[in-house]
C-alpha cells in the first residue's frame, strides 16, 4: 500500500496508539504528562503567549527551555486555548504518523522491490512503544527523532524522486540537484538544532556522506558549502538567542544536566555504553538483532555509505551520552532519537534476509519465526509501555502537580521556593522559585550537588519554603518543619518518595 491510502492508515494507527496510551493513563489516575520538564515547556510557551517574553518567571528571561522550537509549537495551543495535553498529544499523532511514511519510504529505498514490508515497516515504527510513549510525553524527544531520521534517509542510496507516501513538505526525497540537497540538509540539520542540542551530531554523517561521489574536488567542496549555508541559516539564529538569554551559545539545560551526573562518569565507560545501545533494543528492537547485523553485514559488503553512517551515527550518539550523560532513567529518553534509525535498519534486515516463503526448510522456519516473534513482541511491550506510560503520569501528578497546586492554594503571592523538580511548580504554583537544577537558575549549576553551598545561596536569597522529594537533599532537609506532604501512593510504590513541602529555616 502507498500514496495517500498509507498516509491515512499510519494517520488512524498513531491516533489509535496515542489514544491507547492516554486512556490508559486515565484510568490508572488521570491525564496528564510523564515527565516533570514537559511543564518547563508549557510555562515558557505560556509566557510567551501572555507577555511575549522567552521567561520561566516573569520579568526574567532565560534560556532554560532545551527546545526552543517545541516550547514554541506548545504556543499554539495556549493561544488557541487547547489543553496542553490535548495539544502535545495532537502534535505526537501527526509526527508518529509521519515517522511511520518516512520509514516505509527508507525501506523502500533500502530494499527495493517489496513495498509490502515497506508498509509494515512503517506500521512498526508507529507501534514502537518508545515513540508511542514519547508521542504523548510532552517533549520534543519524537519530533527530533523524526528530524534525525530524515536527515539519515536523505543519505540512503537508491532512487531520487518524489515519494507519495510522504505528506506535505517531506515529500521530496533527495533532490537531484547536490547544490540544492546540500543546503536542504543544512536546513534539516539546523532544524534538529532548535529541537535538541545533540542533534549537531548530524553533522559527521552528512559531512562524510555528502561529498562522496562527487566528481571532483571543487564539486565535493560546493556541496559541503552549500550545506553549511543551510545548516547556518538556522543555527546562527538558535545561538545567538542563548547568547541574548544567558550569555552561552548552549542552554542552560545543557550544562545542568551535565553537571547534576557527572557522578555517572565515573562509572566504567564500557558499562555506560552498553547502556546506552541498550536502549532501542528494550522491546522490538531486540527481536530485530539480528537481522540488523545481518543488515550491517551485508551493507559493509556492499559499501551502501548513507546507510553506514546511520550505523555510525547512532553510535557516535551512544559514546557522546556515555562519556558526558550516561543515564538511562525515563526509559532512556535522551537516546530515543535513535530508535527509529535502529527499527529502519533492522526491519530492512529482516525484509532483505528473511525467506518466509523459502521451499527450504531452515530458511523458511528462520524467516517465520523472525516475523512472529517481531510482531509478538512489538505488540507485548507496546502494551507494557501503555502501563509504564500510566504509571510514569501518575507520579507526576500525584507528587510534582499536587504539590505545585498545594503551593497554589496555600501561599502568598510573593512566596520564594526553592526546588529540584520546578516544571509543575512554574506552571501550576505561580511563586518565584530557586531553581536548585540550575535549568533557570544558572548560578545553581557550580554548586549543584553541594548542600552546604546550597544552603548559604538559599539563605542568601531569602527562601521561604524548600520543595524536595524526601531524601533527596538529606543535610538540607534536617531539622525542617514539614508544611506538607503529597502522601501519593504511586511513586513510593515504585521504590520512589512523596514530595514534602519544608519551611525552611536559615542554616546559618
Amino acid at each position: 500500500m502507498t500514496g495517500r491510502r498509507a498516509w491515512l492508515v499510519y494517520l488512524f494507527a498513531a491516533a489509535a496508539a496515542v489514544a491507547a496510551y492516554l486512556a490508559a493513563s486515565a484510568a490508572l489516575h488521570r491525564t496528564g504528562f510523564p515527565l516533570d520538564d514537559a511543564w518547563i515547556h508549557q510555562t515558557y510557551a505560556r509566557s510567551w503567549v501572555r507577555t511575549g517574553e522567552w521567561a520561566f518567571q516573569p520579568g526574567e528571561p532565560s534560556a532554560g527551555s532545551t527546545s526552543p522550537l517545541w516550547s514554541a509549537l506548545m504556543a499554539g495551543g495556549h493561544l488557541l486555548g487547547i489543553d496542553p495535553v490535548a495539544w502535545s498529544a495532537a502534535l505526537g499523532v501527526l509526527t508518529l504518523a509521519a515517522l511511520g511514511a518516512l520509514g516505509a519510504a527508507a525501506l523502500r529505498r533500502l530494499v527495493p522491490g517489496k513495498p509490502g514490508w515497506a508498509f509494515w515497516g512503517g506500521l512498526v515504527l508507529v507501534f514502537e512503544w518508545h515513540l508511542v510513549w514519547a508521542a504523548v510525553s510532552g517533549m520534543e524527544t519524537l519530533l527530533a527523532s523524526l528530524v534525525a531520521a530524515w536527515v539519515l534517509v536523505e543519505l540512503l542510496e537508491g532512487r531520487r524522486k518524489p515519494d507519495a507516501d510522504l505528506p506535505g513538505a517531506t515529500r521530496q526525497i533527495g533532490a537531484p540537484d547536490p547544490l540544492i540537497r546540500g543546503f536542504g540538509l543544512g536546513l534539516l540539520c539546523g532544524l534538529g538544532l532548535w529541537l535538541r542540542p545533540d542533534l549537531l551530531t548530524l553533522v559527521v554523517p552528512v559531512g562524510i556522506v555528502l561529498p562522496a561521489g562527487r566528481s571532483g574536488v571543487g564539486a565535493a567542496v560546493r556541496a559541503l558549502g552549500a550545506f553549511a549555508a543551510g545548516l547556518l541559516v538556522l543555527a546562527v539564529p538558535y545561538l545567538a538567542l542563548n547568547v541574548a538569554l544567558s550569555g552561552e551559545i548552549w542552554p542552560t539545560t545543557f550544562f545542568a544536566k551535565q553537571a547534576e551526573y557527572a557522578a555517572a562518569r565515573e562509572l566504567p565507560f564500557f558499562g555506560r555504553l552498553a547502556a546506552q545501545l541498550g536502549t532501542p533494543l528494550v522491546g522490538v528492537g531486540l527481536a530485530l538483532l539480528p537481522w540488523l547485523a545481518g543488515e550491517f553485514v551485508d551493507a559493509v559488503r556492499r559499501r551502501r555509505w548513507g546507510e553506514l553512517a546511520a550505523y555510525g551515527w547512532v553510535g557516535l550518539m551512544a559514546v557522546l551520552y556515555a562519556l558526558r550523560l550516561p543515564v538511562t532513567y525515563q526509559h532512556g529518553r535522551y537516546m530515543i532519537p535513535v530508535v527509529p534509525v535502529v527499527m529502519i535498519l533492522g526491519f530492512a534486515g529482516l525484509a532483505r534476509h528473511a525467506r518466509p516463503g523459502s521451499p527450504r526448510f531452515a530458511p523458511r522456519v528462520a524467516g517465520r519465526t523472525g516475523i512472529v516473534l517481531a510482531a509478538a513482541v512489538l505488540a507485548a511491550f507496546f502494551g507494557l509501555g501503555g502501563r509504564a506510560f500510566a504509571y510514569d503520569v501518575a507520579v507526576i501528578e500525584s507528587e510534582m502537580v499536587a504539590a505545585a497546586e498545594w503551593v497554589a492554594a496555600n501561599t502568598g503571592p510573593d512566596a520564594l521556593i526553592a526546588a529540584h523538580d520546578i516544571g509543575a511548580l512554574g506552571y501550576f504554583g505561580g511563586r518565584r522559585i530557586v531553581d536548585l537544577a540550575g535549568l533557570v537558575s544558572p548560578e545553581v549549576v557550580p554548586i549543584l550537588r553541594d548542600e552546604a553551598a546550597l544552603a548559604d545561596l538559599m539563605d542568601a536569597r531569602g527562601v521561604d519554603l524548600f520543595m524536595t522529594l524526601r531524601g533527596w537533599y538529606p543535610d538540607l532537609e534536617t531539622g525542617l518543619p514539614v508544611l506538607f506532604e503529597t502522601g501519593g501512593r504511586f511513586s513510593p510504590a515504585l521504590g520512589g518518595a512523596n514530595m514534602v513541602l519544608y519551611e525552611w529555616i536559615l542554616k546559618k
